[in-house]
């Protein structure tokens, strides 16, 4: 049995509901082949964070998707690994449970790789504002000079905790919670 968040996460960005303009931003970017190298996600649980950061990965990387497009296709073999969470270019790591330096040390040297088999190594920091402060500040080191193969997604649900640096390295996009008209679309 399936976890209900799992089972009805959209697959595209057409099928996220509320957020529009965070989406809308974020397409344009991939259909223009403009990404930055750090995001930042904020907002409240269950508002959209790391599903649009998982859609944004499967796009960046799909290997069917077309010029001045952005949606991904799901089905070609990046899609499909990172869908099952079998990708080794999309690691998703929870800082409050992984929060300390040595994991951040762990985290910089899965970096110097280049990706296995897309374009771009996404890496998506959920609760990022819970990494210690060891831990921030090798971080940031690492945004100030990332690799051009990397793409950060840090989400968080509490703001105000991060580093201002992190956040200034960052296109930052502030969630708002789902009215409930849209939760029942």
């Amino acid at each position: 049995m399936s976890v209900l968040y799992r089972k009805y996460r959209p697959r595209g960005f057409s099928e996220f509901i509320g957020q529009e303009n965070i989406v809308k931003t974020l397409a344009n970017a991939i259909a223009s082949e403009m990404v930055s190298h750090a995001y930042l996600f904020s907002g409240p649980r269950g508002s959209g964070k790391t599903s649009l950061a998982r859609i944004f990965a499967r796009a960046v990387n799909c290997q069917n998707r077309k010029k001045g497009k952005f949606e991904p296709c799901n089905a070609c073999p990046s899609c499909l690994e990172m869908i099952k969470d079998r990708s080794m270019d999309l690691t998703e790591i929870d800082a409050a449970s992984h929060r300390g330096i040595d994991d951040i040390k762990e985290l910089k040297e899965g970096i110097r790789f280049a990706p296995a088999r897309s374009k771009y190594k996404i890496f998506i920091l959920d609760e990022a504002h819970q990494l210690s402060k060891d831990a921030d500040n090798a971080l940031l080191k690492t945004l100030e000079e990332p690799p051009s193969h990397v793409i950060f997604i840090l989400a968080t649900t509490e703001i105000h905790k991060m580093l201002p640096t992190i956040v200034s390295r960052c296109q930052r996009f502030d969630f708002r919670k789902l009215t409930s008209k849209e939760i029942i679309k």
